[in-house]
């Protein structure tokens, strides 16, 4: 009894091409039988071909039964051993055409295994090894047959055989991959779906548990004063890192692509004094101008911890047009006096035009301090980056 195992996924992939294929196997050889009775009156040895023909029907059943299970125990390495074994025993039959006919015969007919029946051999080796390994195969078969026809004159040319099994390994090496992506695809799918339904199970008992106690003490603790209000202050602390870290549940499941979602890396920024607010879709973008924008934030955010006062608010606002990210971060401080800036940069003071300005600025897009005076409302100041975006290759 063949022992049975968890299926890998590679191997479910392509389990539907294996079956497929054997069908095809018993298929082709039901011709094989039936060129084998028309043929046998003109065998020099017709007992032997008959013997052959045996080996071939017995190995089609032992093969087929091997190479279509996608449960047994170490399930590749019985199959490669398959797919060899199925080579050798085609090749063996092939040149064995010599020793039931005479020359006149097997130079100008088919082989006994026939090439329909050979085509089984190139066909496992697609589906195991791909494009490369079908065409490899339809090669080694066709030069085999060739070889043991000897037809190495200009009827070569004339022949069906070689482009048959060539097309053959291609086309069916070529499914075989398109199967394994779309496997990985929906592997990825039921993920990105587990990820999200976590996380939304998580936000539900962590808001309707935690988040309200610790709104709850910051409100109080703020209302009672005095020592309690370090207090209050630690749970806001807490209240936004729980939801950041809601938030970014899930992000990582797709880690190997080559885009990523802009709004954690805006939301883990997120403080008390630090409101963030993104779109409720997600907002992809090259992992290099997320890192980057996320960077100019940090700085922009940095400037209003050092220079708006400790009881300042600074908002943080992603807009996604389509064409361009427009990322806007203001503060409620007394705001940047006209002509500050140009005066850091030119006393040597880097830090706004390379941390900010150079950064989105690398990446063609644009920053600017809309706000460069100290208002009398104590509005504060506000920059706006705008990053347009690349086409998708």
């Amino acid at each position: 009894m063949i022992p049975r195992t968890e299926p890998d996924p590679r191997d479910a992939a392509t389990g539907p091409l294996w079956r497929a294929a054997q069908a095809f196997r018993l298929v082709t050889l039901l011709y094989a039988v039936g060129q084998q009775i028309a043929s046998a009156p003109h065998y020099t040895n017709q007992r032997l071909s008959w013997v052959l023909i045996a080996v071939m029907a017995v190995w089609s059943g032992v093969s087929a039964v091997l190479l279509s299970q996608w449960r047994v125990h170490n399930v590749q390495r019985v199959r490669i051993a398959v797919v060899v074994g199925d080579h050798l025993i085609v090749i063996a039959l092939i040149f064995a055409t010599r020793l039931i006919a005479n020359y006149d015969w097997y130079h100008n007919h088919q082989a006994l295994p026939t090439t329909l029946w050979a085509a089984n051999a190139v066909m496992s080796a697609a589906i195991l090894w791909g494009p490369l390994g079908g065409i490899s195969s339809g090669l080694l078969i066709a030069a085999v047959m060739v070889t043991a026809r000897a037809q190495w004159d200009l009827d070569l040319w004339r022949d069906a055989t070689t482009p048959v099994l060539v097309s053959v390994g291609l086309a069916i090496g070529l499914a075989a991959n398109t199967a394994r992506r779309a496997q990985q695809q929906l592997q990825r799918a039921v993920r990105l779906t587990a990820a999200a339904q976590e996380r939304e199970r998580l936000a539900r008992e962590v808001h309707d548990g935690v988040l309200q106690v610790l709104s709850y003490i910051k409100r109080r603790g703020g209302e009672i004063g005095g020592p309690t209000a370090e207090l209050a202050q630690r749970a806001g602390e807490q209240e936004v890192a729980l939801r950041v870290l809601i938030s970014e549940q899930g992000v990582g499941a797709d880690a190997g692509g080559v885009e990523q979602d802009l709004r954690p890396l805006l939301t883990a920024q997120s403080t008390p004094s630090v409101l963030i607010s993104t779109p409720g879709e997600p907002v992809p973008i090259g992992r290099f101008e997320a890192r980057e924008i996320s960077a100019a934030v940090a700085s922009a955010l940095a400037n209003v911890a050092q220079h708006a006062g400790p009881g300042a608010k600074a908002y943080v606002l992603l807009e996604d047009t389509g064409d361009e990210l427009i990322v806007s971060v203001r503060d409620d401080g007394p705001g940047i006096p006209s002509g500050r800036l140009a005066e850091a940069e030119g006393q040597g003071r880097m830090g706004v035009s390379r941390s900010i300005i150079g950064r989105i600025a690398a990446l063609d897009g644009t920053a600017h301090l809309l706000f460069e005076a100290v208002d009398e409302d104590g509005s504060g100041a506000e920059w706006e980056f705008r990053v347009p975006r690349r086409p998708r290759q």
